[in-house]
């Protein structure tokens, strides 16, 4: 059942993707602006109380209709409510027009046209910035978000719904990183600014979320790209201080496809704040990687064809673990 709701999920947003404006977006983000708004006391207590509202309320919520539909109309109901769910919380073409349209700059020669593309996409500043140094940072930005929007709420999907949960790990993945990123985005504009303690537990919160779908994303990748480089490569950034979920996916990227990442510090700022389902990649402060070669133009496309080899890596695993439970 898993298996069917992710591929037609899959190919319902390649064939018509949500728009960059929508109403469940906007609800989400009234959501939690609302539930910062009303329980955040500024305790770390309340912290936790705020997130938990934020976060868990709509993944239980997803759960009982989940539940609901198996009990009263059956499967085929609760197959099509998982597929609305994960139409909603997964997909490329939330990001991925941004990576297209900086590839295509790059491709046509117009490097000034990239840089403020990409500029645009990360609010960072990109002028001055040399062709290698663009393509390494879309780079980043762009497996962090396949990542964030593909592989990290497939890992936790599958994990409830073995569970018998339903979607609501996709709405758990997707809110957990959307929430300390939301209300930091609010605090720096001053417009609905939350306290320091609901801050440091939405982040630390999204740090334990992420911890095992990351390594489960770096380990993917190295079973299609080079594998011996990727754990090489792996294992080096493990040995560095300070370490993150991010980098664990960017060290494993960078040995799996031969290439310098985190070679120039980002001042990564907040991307798309109309779309609660987009956001940058945190590759702030973080160097030397890898040693891999100075990225080209050309490492773009090997960087889709990786991705797209990890979704079908994924899908032949979903697809194997449905016919071993039907069989068993």
């Amino acid at each position: 059942m898993s298996f069917i709701a992710i591929f037609v999920a899959l190919l319902l947003e390649q064939a018509r993707p949500l728009a960059r404006i929508n109403p469940i977006h906007s609800i989400l983000r009234s959501w939690v602006r609302w539930t910062g708004r009303n329980f955040d006391a500024g305790r770390t207590r309340h912290g936790w109380l705020t997130w938990g509202i934020a976060v868990l309320t709509p993944a239980v919520s997803v759960t009982a209709i989940y539940w609901l539909l198996v009990q009263t109309i059956g499967w085929a109901a609760a197959v099509l409510w998982n597929i609305v769910v994960l139409y909603i919380t997964v997909g490329f073409r939330q990001f991925s027009h941004h990576f297209t349209e900086i590839r295509d700059a790059l491709e046509a020669g117009d490097e000034e046209r990239a840089r403020e593309l990409l500029a645009s996409w990360q609010q960072v500043e990109a002028s001055g910035l040399p062709k290698s140094e663009i393509v390494r940072q879309v780079v980043e930005y762009s497996v962090i978000a396949a990542h964030r929007h593909v592989f990290g709420v497939l890992a936790w999907f599958s994990v409830f719904s073995a569970l018998g949960l339903g979607p609501a790990g996709a709405v758990f993945y997707r809110l957990g990183e959307f929430v300390p990123r939301y209300w930091q985005h609010k605090n720096e504009a001053l417009l609905q600014p939350v306290s320091v303690a609901s801050r440091d537990v939405a982040t630390g919160a999204w740090r334990v979320i992420d911890w095992l779908p990351a390594r489960i994303t770096a380990l993917a990748f190295a079973v299609v790209g080079s594998f011996e480089e990727a754990i090489e490569s792996w294992r080096n950034y493990e040995q560095q201080e300070p370490r993150d979920n991010d980098g664990v996916i960017l060290a494993a990227t960078a040995g799996a496809i031969n290439l310098r990442l985190g070679s120039v510090p980002i001042d990564a700022g907040y991307a798309e704040p109309a779309t609660p389902m987009g956001g940058p990649a945190d590759t702030s402060g973080r160097s030397g990687i890898s040693p891999g070669v100075e990225p080209e133009v050309g490492h773009l496309r090997t960087v889709v064809g990786l991705v797209w080899r990890t979704v079908v890596m994924w899908m032949i695993l979903l697809a194997l673990l449905t016919l071993a439970r039907l069989l068993g």
